[in-house]
């Protein structure tokens, strides 16, 4: 079990039941899965360049990714159907549970001039979603290796019914949201 789930267990839970008055343990929100998803706009005609970048993403989060493709070809964007267009990778028990601890203890304090992370990011169910504009935040990635600086979207799905409760849940694991 990671440190975080241990604090979830320990510290989390019976401070939710406190603060929300869930009556049974199992209304307590908690994290179900983390997506990290990287678009390759810029490089979809070239295959080096989508092999690099999903590299990268495999190595943030130590596992394999999905190719996304494109549902309907689109001249304007020269994007044909089937064409790959970014990849995701979906990480949920330990896997997630390490990530989120690597994501709040050693890549954000990395990120240059950081705060804090908007509060303003949750969709009205309880889930949150950011964007990191530079995989070299994570230790897995060394400067000298990357082609170019790139950055991915991370989506925090949780079990929580509102973003009020989400937001206890994150802030509470040790997210460091901004004001």
């Amino acid at each position: 079990m990671s440190r975080l789930q241990v604090k979830y267990k320990e510290e989390v839970v019976p401070a939710l039941i406190k603060t929300f008055g869930y009556k049974t343990i199992m209304e307590v929100p908690k994290i179900e899965k983390i997506v990290l998803n990287m678009r390759f706009g810029d490089i979809k005609d070239n295959s080096k360049s989508i092999q690099l970048a999903t590299k990268e993403l495999e190595m943030i989060a130590g596992q394999k990714s999905v190719p996304t493709k494109a549902k309907n070809s689109v001249a304007n964007f020269k994007v044909r159907e089937g064409m790959q267009l970014g990849a995701k990778v979906t990480l949920r028990r330990d896997r997630m549970w390490n990530f989120f601890d690597k994501l709040i203890s050693i890549a954000l304090p990395r990120v240059r001039d950081f705060k804090g992370i908007s509060g303003n990011s949750f969709d009205g169910r309880g889930n949150y979603t950011m964007g990191i504009k530079e995989q070299l935040i994570f230790p897995e990635i060394a400067y000298d290796q990357i082609e170019k600086v790139r950055g991915f979207d991370i989506c925090i799905t949780t079990t929580a019914k509102t973003d009020e409760e989400a937001k206890e849940l994150l802030k509470l694991l040790g997210m460091p949201f901004a004001g």
